[in-house]
């Protein structure tokens, strides 16, 4: 749910182009998510409110937990988030987590979550990076949006074959 409402932020702030990179150390025993996007970004004042359950940009409600919550749960596997932002340049949020600590949320559906989000939202271009590192054998995979509609020429990302290949993709990529 954290990967989903990261993203979400990141389309309601009007990027163009959003990355997500998960990226696992089996030896450091750290699970690292990075969302970059390149939307409105926020001031540092926002940037120091926004871990804040109480703080919200949002109008119909009074609480945003979506990045208090994110902060929180690494924080209980001894890991941390940063969030670096500057207003019109966008956004980059790194949260680290202790990979086999009992305290991290699942990882859930990720290339549901992927297809979901990329489907939902034809007009961006989303970069997904999966990196596993460890001592006998290392996994790098990249997802392009850019890619994906050029090898597909004019047949749209929201067809459900089309998605459902992209989520088997996604998946047997990151296994």
């Amino acid at each position: 749910m954290h990967i989903m409402d990261i993203l979400q932020n990141s389309t309601r702030a009007k990027a163009k182009n959003i990355t997500l990179e998960v990226l696992e150390d089996i030896l450091a025993d750290t699970l690292t998510l990075v969302f970059k996007d390149d939307g409105c970004g926020m001031s540092e004042e926002m940037v120091r409110n926004v871990v804040n359950p109480f703080f919200t940009t949002r109008t119909t409600r009074k609480v945003g937990l979506g990045l208090p919550l994110l902060k929180q749960n690494a924080e209980m596997t001894g890991g941390s988030v940063e969030i670096r932002s500057k207003e019109g340049e966008g956004t980059l949020v790194t949260a680290v987590f202790g990979l086999t600590h009992i305290d991290r949320p699942p990882m859930g559906d990720l290339p549901g979550t992927l297809v979901l989000t990329i489907a939902a939202h034809p007009e961006i271009h989303f970069v997904f990076h999966f990196g596993r590192s460890n001592s006998d054998n290392d996994t790098d995979y990249v997802l392009d949006t850019d890619e994906l509609y050029e090898a597909l020429d004019g047949v749209s990302l929201q067809e459900p074959e089309v998605m459902a290949y992209i989520k088997e993709m996604v998946a047997e990529n990151i296994r």
